[in-house]
């Protein structure tokens, strides 16, 4: 069983840069595509980013390519999201969770095997 806790998220203005953290107890770190995902009201969740085991592949969505970076670190049992250049479209609350699957399909939910609880991430105008 992993526990994945987020953390960082809060209000910026647009332009702004916010980095979420993602802290994973309770198992096996490093063998899970660890990916972001996020919800804004209203609306359907949706994925972020993915990073494969050792970090040697990522994988973006395209309304977040150029902006977003996502990293891990196997050490300290984490992964984070910096986000750059923030848009109000970008509220959301922000998931951490851990795939089964490879970076290029972490986003199919069906091969999350643990989410976090989620992190508040508004973008004002």
């Amino acid at each position: 069983q992993v526990q994945l806790v987020e953390s960082g998220g809060g209000l910026v203005q647009a332009g702004g840069s916010l980095r979420l953290s993602c802290a994973a107890s309770g198992g096996t770190f490093s063998s899970y595509v660890m990916a972001w995902f996020r919800q804004a009201p209203g609306k359907e969740r949706e994925f972020v980013a993915a990073i494969a085991w050792s970090g040697e592949s990522t994988h973006y969505a395209d309304s977040v390519k150029g902006r977003f970076t996502i990293s891990r670190d196997n050490a300290k049992n984490a992964a984070y999201l910096q986000m750059n250049s923030l848009k109000p479209e970008d509220t959301a609350v922000y998931y951490c969770a851990a795939s089964v699957a490879p970076p290029q399909r972490a986003g199919e939910m069906r091969f999350i095997a643990y989410w976090g609880q989620g992190t508040q991430v508004t973008v004002s105008s």
